[in-house]
């Protein structure tokens, strides 16, 4: 299996980790501050990254029009079958696929561009995308007092890690 693919498949299951170790209340827990939002929300916003590259056109990927299902940052069990079915789709992917050349659509804070991509350097980004909001989650994780038992949750494999000494 192809290096990128794996890589995905290892980050996404650390969402799976994770969903399986929450109650509804902690995904769904909006008190942290300052931004106020869940480790539900930050699920599904990757997961719609996902599914927003899987969608129907083959050749122009908007990312400005994913769909945001409310169920899926509030219920664990509907994230994970969200969750398996982007896996499934990604292990379908093959070769070809991953070096396909896509327009993609983003708005990058001054309204919407078209870029050039390959399909494989989208799902590199997603991948990236995904660690970033890891991190995020990891916060609010902190502040509700619950252990992410994976010293690794978060971190983009480039960053130095904090050691601690005494």
């Amino acid at each position: 299996m192809n290096i990128l693919i794996q890589s995905s498949l290892n980050t996404l299951n650390k969402s799976r980790f994770l969903l399986l170790r929450l109650s509804d209340e902690q995904f769904g827990n909006l008190s942290v501050s300052p931004y106020y939002s869940s480790i539900g929300s930050h699920i599904r916003h990757i997961l719609d990254f996902y599914a927003c590259i899987f969608s129907e056109s083959q050749n122009e990927i908007d990312l400005t029009a994913r769909d945001r299902n409310l169920d899926v940052e509030t219920y664990c069990e509907t994230a994970i079958c969200y969750l398996d079915n982007i896996v499934q789709k990604l292990q379908k992917l093959n070769d070809l696929e991953l070096d396909r050349e896509i327009v993609v659509i983003d708005d990058l804070g001054l309204g919407k561009a078209k870029l050039k991509y390959t399909f494989s350097a989208l799902l590199a980004q997603a991948n990236s995308h995904t660690i970033h909001h890891y991190a995020i989650i990891n916060y609010i994780l902190d502040r509700l007092n619950i252990v992410m038992d994976d010293e690794n949750f978060g971190y983009n494999p480039t960053t130095p890690k904090h050691v601690v000494t005494e």
